[in-house]
């Protein structure tokens, strides 16, 4: 069995890498990252959405592709007016958290709902999207008949994703950075001298789109212009999405986090302005036309600007696939962000008990394994359902996004009306409502245009989301009155020190008691054993380990905090004990595996205390489980069948407090 574990020990290892102490001062440096590394693991996302935001809104123009002046512009405009409202959410939340601690804390826990449940989906999204479009932009220069090979080259770099992410987060964004890189360079290379050749055209460009626009409304009205010009623009709303990982995952970088997440923010800001906005200008400059033999919009207009170079036709190739293959992996590194900001919305809505407790607990890796693990399983899922359709998952992708947009400035517009004694607060007022306007004007054109086209499947998968996560916090309410109720009953009782404690007696029959920092939970196991066992027991043991997880560690909480809580828990329990005549002793633990820590311990006591029982109320553990009605219990099961295999009896208490 020893063997065996040893065994898995070494192969997870070697996989994953070693463990990482969560209490070693060099620890949360090693993992914080810096505006760089923040800009090529969260700003990917956006920079990437120029591979496919531009072209659909230039292919929603139609005919009118003198319009598309006005989008570079608009385009641009949009990046930095999101960029600089979400620059106030990494003031006003330096902890992270984003658009759902925005809607919850500025307008209320409901609407920090949607916004979450849009965000998870927004990420699920975020990560299908952009390994399909990474896909395409690559198949772009193969041969047609590989085509066929595109889905399960998409699941496959999904999985290899969410093994590196899984290693860690620093990790996986130094093993992409390099794909990073080379795309910021040859797009940057390839915008300025597509502009630059063909710059002398812009004057008489500027001057046909005038004309052709007051042509076109002396034709059609305005309105008709207005109309189409709004649909482009909000057509191209995928050129945004990413603008708010940075404010998601503050608690991530590295101090000062608010003045390394607004750097972040800038870099985002900049590079996607001029990428999204340039390569407008490229299609427009360059005549590009959609082609109707799979290639994207993007490989169309770079073949023309490489071809006037002048090099042969073997080097223009090699050139525009070299391009193309760096657009595509930079797409499969924004598939990292959905991996980086999913777990961490996830996170944040199960410390507030909409989801899961387990997605706040960290691996020993000090990553949010569970919530990779849902958005890397959700991610394939939607990959099969689509067949990595780009079109499809573009509408399901810009609804919730815009939804997130929406909510976040809507809160930030209440809160800066509501502080306006701040010195630049109708400044700040001013970004936040056009924003808004801006967001939910592009949302619901969105909405309105692309329904039945797939937008109805967003809106019920969110749903859907949003009523899971309903009830599992109506779980977690009833288990909360459970725990509200022993405390009320039974954590009032004295337990001050004595100056002269019973002794200990090792061979003595003893009682242990896993308990948690609540103390009337664990007061009620206790009064339960000594009502049902009186006099049995000469030794009570309580064990109690304090979990690191996103909370305590790089989240709003603090290790000291968490020690705190334990040792005075623990201390409570033996000072009650000893009033009542009863030897008692604790042992303490932390870690970021609760049961791998409570089993370390019960084997610890075991050895010092050999005639133990171990007892535990369903409680403990409840907040360990996934949907406790629906696994039984199975964590508080797993704790006894380990105890079971190392000789040991545990007896697991029933939940309800009479």
């Amino acid at each position: 069995m020893a063997l065996k574990s040893n065994l898995f020990k070494q192969i997870k290892e070697l996989l994953f890498g070693p463990a990482r102490d969560p209490f070693a001062p060099e620890t949360r440096q090693h993992i914080a990252l810096m505006a760089f590394f923040a800009w090529v693991g969260l700003g990917a996302d956006g920079l990437s959405s120029s591979a496919y935001g531009p072209e659909e809104a230039f292919k929603a123009l139609g005919t009118h592709v003198h319009l598309s002046l006005y989008l570079a512009i608009a385009t641009a405009f949009t990046v930095f007016l999101i960029s600089t409202a979400y620059n106030q959410v990494i003031e006003l939340f330096p902890t992270g958290g984003g658009g759902y601690k925005v809607a919850t804390q500025l307008i209320g826990p409901h609407a920090g709902l949607i916004s979450g449940a849009a965000l998870i989906v927004d990420y699920v999204l975020t990560i299908a999207i952009s390994v399909a479009s990474g896909v395409d932009a690559v198949f772009s220069s193969l041969p047609t008949a590989w085509q066929s090979h595109k889905l399960t080259v998409e699941l496959f770099l999904t999985l290899f994703l969410m093994f590196l992410n899984l290693r860690g987060m620093k990790e996986s964004i130094k093993i992409l950075t390099p794909i990073f890189m080379g795309f910021v360079i040859t797009h940057v290379l390839i915008i300025v001298y597509g502009v630059a050749i063909r710059g002398n055209e812009i004057p008489s460009i500027v001057h046909q789109t005038l004309h052709e626009t007051s042509s076109l409304a002396g034709q059609m009205g305005w309105v008709f212009v207005a109309s189409l010009f709004l649909r482009a623009y909000s057509m191209g709303g995928g050129t945004y999405t990413g603008i708010e990982a940075v404010s998601n995952n503050v608690n991530v970088l590295q101090e000062p986090r608010v003045h390394t997440g607004k750097l972040t923010m800038f870099y985002m800001a900049t590079s996607l302005a001029f990428t999204a906005g340039g390569i407008i200008l490229i299609y427009l400059l360059w005549n590009a036309v959609p082609s109707s033999n799979g290639e994207t919009l993007n490989a169309v207009a770079f073949r023309s600007v490489i071809a006037s170079l002048g090099f042969s036709p073997g080097l223009s190739y090699v050139l525009l696939t070299t391009v193309l293959v760096l657009e595509g992996a930079l797409l499969y590194v924004a598939a990292n962000t959905g991996l980086l900001g999913g777990p961490a919305v996830l996170a944040n809505m199960a410390n507030d008990g909409w989801t899961p407790s387990q997605f706040s607990s960290l691996s020993s890796r000090l990553v949010t394994k569970y919530g990779i693990l849902l958005m890397g399983i959700a991610a394939l899922f939607i990959l099969l359902w689509s067949g990595g359709v780009v079109d499809l998952l573009a509408v399901l992708y810009s609804i919730n996004v815009f939804l997130t947009f929406s909510l976040s400035l809507t809160g930030l517009t209440l809160y800066w009306w509501k502080h306006r004694e701040h010195p630049q607060w109708a400044l700040r007022l001013g970004v936040s409502v056009v924003g808004l306007i801006v967001t939910s004007s592009i949302l619901m054109v969105t909405l309105a245009e692309k329904f039945f086209e797939g937008g109805w499947m967003t809106l019920l998968i969110t749903s859907a989301v949003i009523g899971l996560c309903l009830l599992i916090r109506q779980h977690y309410r009833e288990t909360a009155a459970q725990m509200a109720k022993a405390d009320h009953l039974l954590s009032q009782l004295p337990a001050t020190p004595v100056v002269t404690p019973p002794a200990l007696d090792p061979d003595a029959p003893t009682a242990v008691f896993l308990i948690s920092q609540a103390k009337g939970t664990g007061m009620h196991t206790l009064l339960w054993v000594q009502r049902l066992f009186p006099n049995v027991y000469r030794n009570f043991v309580f064990l109690s380990v304090g979990a690191v997880d996103t909370q305590s560690y790089g989240g709003e909480g603090s290790i000291e905090g968490l020690k705190e809580s334990v040792h005075s828990a623990c201390d409570y329990y033996v000072n009650f004990c000893h009033r009542n005549g009863i030897a008692a002793k604790s042992y303490e633990a932390y870690g970021t595996d609760r049961i791998a820590e409570l089993t370390r311990l019960s084997e610890q006591v075991h050895e010092e205390f050999p005639n133990s029982i171990f007892f535990a109320s369903k409680l403990i553990f409840v907040h360990d489980n996934w949907l406790t009605r629906i696994l039984h219990n199975q964590t508080a099961l797993q704790m006894q069948r380990i105890l079971h295999l190392q000789g040991m009896t545990m007896v697991i208490l029933p939940m309800k407090v009479d």
